[in-house]
């Protein structure tokens, strides 16, 4: 909305200052950072009213450090997703082009896995216990948003000619230039649903999945400045895609709406995102990458997601695999190092009570290195 304020230009210069994206995405964070902020309390306030609490899990017999934790955690209120959510819904209204159609696909992409993971929210706490959606019921939901994104983008010219390109990092062609129909829908759901459950799956320590969302958004601002930048685009030898810089803005108050989150989620958190943040997160991510052609740079860039998930499914595959025995001690692998890390406190009589705070902070670290170096692909092709 006040994009068009640089309309005015004529009558007063430093509006033209609205048309640039840079300075939008970064007057959007500072906008979804202090809604998030100035809303936190009140909702906070709300759901604890409402005990919308965090339902827990068996606890399979976990060390009494770990069990004491858990069960603090299940007096937090979730759900708080809403909250970002709607920092970034606003931020967008101001600073975004309203009638530019990646946002309104990001937008579109963050609020219906939001609404699959609100839907679980609130299952799981009319039932008062951890089972909300049923796994596949949640699969079949992600799934069928993948067509809305190939049909979308389909019908953009401009993103129509590398729809169904593969590109990878290094290389300044597609390695496949036509992946047809049938393999791309395939492909952009790996991305999507694969993405909105790996950071579903990171949500597991007070800020350690805002906090890696908060990194990716950061790199996923750069790419989608530079796609949508043709001179930058040509420069650098990545697909120039007319109109997708403007999920620079996105990624802007995505970072933004991150941070303030993060200022209510840090250890020991005030409030848990719950599936309906961890969903709309996921889901937000994996449009840009697939709309900034860099799918597969996600796997880099989203790094500490990929170790999440795979831990996973290592761990049910060697559980399967070896008649009940397992890879890591609990999965996934952040509480793997939790429990090591508490177990080896309480030998040496250290503190176990900062050691969540420990483990989140090097994994948000381990981010931050993923993201740089997808950023640094940009220069080695």
């Amino acid at each position: 909305m006040l994009y068009y304020l640089h309309l005015l230009t004529d009558w007063f210069s430093p509006l033209r200052m609205f048309k640039y994206i840079t300075f939008r995405a970064l007057m959007g964070a500072a906008t979804a950072f202090l809604v998030s902020v100035i809303l936190g309390p009140p909702l906070i306030r709300y759901l604890r009213q409402i005990k919308m609490n965090q339902q827990l899990r068996d606890s399979g017999g976990l060390p009494s450090a770990l069990e004491l934790d858990r069960q603090l955690k299940g007096t937090t209120p979730t759900m708080g997703g809403l909250l970002i959510v709607l920092a970034v819904l606003v931020s967008c209204a101001l600073w975004a082009v309203p009638t530019n159609g990646y946002i309104l696909l990001a937008l579109g992409t963050m609020c219906y896995m939001g609404l699959i993971g609100l839907r679980d929210d609130y299952l799981k706490f009319t039932r008062k216990n951890a089972r909300g959606l049923a796994p596949r019921h949640k699969l079949l939901a992600q799934l069928a948003w993948v067509p809305v994104v190939y049909l979308a983008l389909w019908l953009w010219p401009d993103s129509r000619l590398h729809l169904q390109q593969l590109s990878v990092p290094f290389l300044k062609e597609p390695l496949i230039a036509d992946m047809g129909v049938g393999c791309t829908l395939i492909f952009l759901a790996l991305v999507l649903v694969g993405c909105t459950n790996a950071v579903n799956l990171t949500d597991g320590l007070d800020g350690l999945a805002i906090g890696c969302t908060g990194s990716v958004a950061l790199s996923y601002l750069f790419f989608a400045y530079v796609t949508g930048h043709l001179v930058f685009a040509k420069y650098l030898q990545v697909p120039f895609v007319a109109g997708v810089g403007e999920l620079a803005v996105f990624c802007g108050i995505l970072l933004g709406a991150a941070l303030g989150f993060l200022w209510y989620n840090c250890h020991p958190a005030h409030l848990f995102m719950g599936d309906t943040g961890s969903f709309a997160l996921g889901g937000a991510i994996a449009a840009v990458a697939i709309c900034v052609k860099q799918e597969i740079t996600l796997v880099l860039i989203g790094g500490v997601f990929v170790m999440e998930a795979m831990s996973v499914i290592l761990q049910v595959g060697y559980f399967r695999l070896t008649g009940g025995r397992r890879l890591f001690r609990c999965t996934p692998i952040h509480h793997h190092f939790e429990m090591l890390a508490k177990e080896h406190a309480q030998q040496e009589g250290r503190n176990v009570k900062v050691i969540e705070t420990m483990v989140t902070v090097r994994f948000w670290i381990l981010s931050i290195i993923f993201a740089l170096l997808g950023v640094a692909t940009l220069k080695i092709r």
